[in-house]
């Protein structure tokens, strides 16, 4: 990932309403969502949303998919993985156990697969999910 390419995401990241978008649809996974979903669920205007959701797909970080006359979004995995891997490129000075929470999130997204179930959209395969420990998800959400 080009360095410009880190700060647009980066920039796009440190907005309080962007933030909770991209969060709520990470939490989703590669399912896309419909924007007035995500409107109701964060309680935004339809306006401001939409704004929004451009700067995060402007930054690489949404992929949106038109149905009909409805618009959903999803994630762009591959980029939140680039960003995360600059990010911790030579962390901790190579010392993996300082960074742990980190290097599980990193190997847990390297061993996803993904198939497709029956209604075309992607997901993981079940035998390619990692178990975390209760401890690691409270530190990575800290």
């Amino acid at each position: 990932m080009r360095r410009e390419e880190v700060i647009a995401a980066l920039g796009a990241l440190a907005q309080e309403s962007r933030l909770d978008i991209f969060r709520m649809l990470v939490q989703k996974g590669p399912d896309a969502v419909a924007a007035g979903e995500i409107a109701r669920k964060l309680d935004l205007p339809a306006p401001t949303l939409s704004f929004h959701l451009g700067q995060l797909k402007h930054a690489g970080l949404l992929s949106a998919h038109r149905h009909s006359r409805s618009i959903s979004y999803a994630v762009n995995f591959r980029t939140m993985n680039a960003l995360l891997k600059y990010l911790t490129e030579n962390c901790c000075q190579g010392q993996a156990g300082l960074c742990a929470p980190a290097a599980a999130c990193a190997s847990e997204n390297r061993n996803l697969k993904e198939t497709r179930n029956g209604n075309g959209t992607r997901q993981p395969a079940r035998s390619a999910r990692k178990k975390i420990s209760r401890t690691q998800k409270l530190e990575v959400s800290r």
